[in-house]
């Protein structure tokens, strides 16, 4: 599959998620006892699709093909807004943002697997090299940086969680490339992910719904709680979900995995500045070999 090479605007594109997005884990970590991983994403979308609504009006008008394809969108849904987010929200109740977002740097092997073994894309060399250099950085960060532990090595619940999510969006970003949508729906960018997201909350309220069953709803109410809301709905979903779309559409999700490995360097940032959480030595060891697989798969 033929793919463009990057231009500075589709660079632009795939680079404002890891930022977004990096502010998401930090977010999620620091309200982690204010309200629990699956209704936090639930309230999260309800937000997005309200914002949505009155900017992507066209996916509810007859024929623009949000009914008749239910089944993709219902996918999209539940693979980029329901599974991956509650996954990494369920991740950061015992894992850190910095290790979440070092796990999720291993996305650009499922990439590579899944659009091979399910959408029959070849994997080029230089493809390879990069992802085994991710790889080498996430096994760095779960051993803690010690070699010996490989062996014997131990993923805490969040990492699973992480690598589960991750899987989930591999799927989610090569649907994305399916051109099967009614063309106008496609074009405009907010029915789209409206289209998406309407389908997303439903699967999330799913989730909520077996979490207040199993633990109940215990929310604590604050001011600093909506500022959180209001930025993971409008920054990490809202503006990462269209400017990932966009450019995966682009550049395709095998070259765009590998912006999301930006994600962990802007994550250890925030972390030390808002949560006293500063990277360690094995941490720079894993970001130098993350920044690696970047720069030869750019190639």
């Amino acid at each position: 599959m033929h793919r463009p090479a990057l231009t500075p605007s589709t660079i632009l594109l795939l680079s404002i998620p890891p930022v977004l997005w990096a502010g998401n884990a930090i977010v999620g970590r620091l309200v982690r006892d204010a309200v629990p991983p699956m209704t936090l994403n639930l309230i999260r979308w309800s937000i997005a699709l309200a914002i949505l609504l009155p900017l992507g009006r066209a996916a509810l008008a007859s024929g623009s093909g949000m009914l008749r394809h239910w089944r993709r969108y219902a996918m999209l849904g539940l693979l980029g807004v329901g599974l991956y987010n509650s996954l990494q929200y369920l991740a950061l109740q015992s894992s850190t943002p910095i290790n979440v977002t070092l796990v999720a740097s291993g996305i650009p092997v499922w990439m590579l697997l899944v659009g091979r073994l399910f959408y029959g894309v070849p994997v080029k060399r230089k493809q390879v090299a990069g992802a085994v250099l991710s790889v080498a950085g996430v096994l760095v960060v779960l051993c803690r940086g010690d070699v010996g532990q490989l062996m014997a090595l131990r993923l805490v619940t969040g990492d699973l969680y992480m690598i589960l999510a991750t899987i989930a969006w591999s799927f989610y970003s090569w649907m994305l490339m399916q051109k099967t949508d009614v063309p106008g729906l496609r074009a405009d960018w907010a029915a789209f992910l409206l289209a998406q997201v309407g389908y997303g909350v439903l699967w999330s309220a799913a989730l909520s719904g077996g979490e207040w069953a199993l633990y109940g709803v215990d929310i604590a109410w604050s001011w600093q709680l909506a500022a959180a809301l209001l930025y993971v709905a409008i920054g990490p979903a809202i503006l990462a979900m269209r400017c990932w779309g966009a450019g995966v559409q682009r550049a395709g999700p095998s070259i765009g995995a590998f912006f999301i490995n930006l994600t962990p360097l802007f994550t250890a940032l925030l972390s030390s500045a808002f949560l006293g959480e500063a990277p360690h030595l094995y941490h720079v060891l894993a970001f130098g070999l993350i920044v690696g697989g970047i720069g030869v798969s750019a190639r």
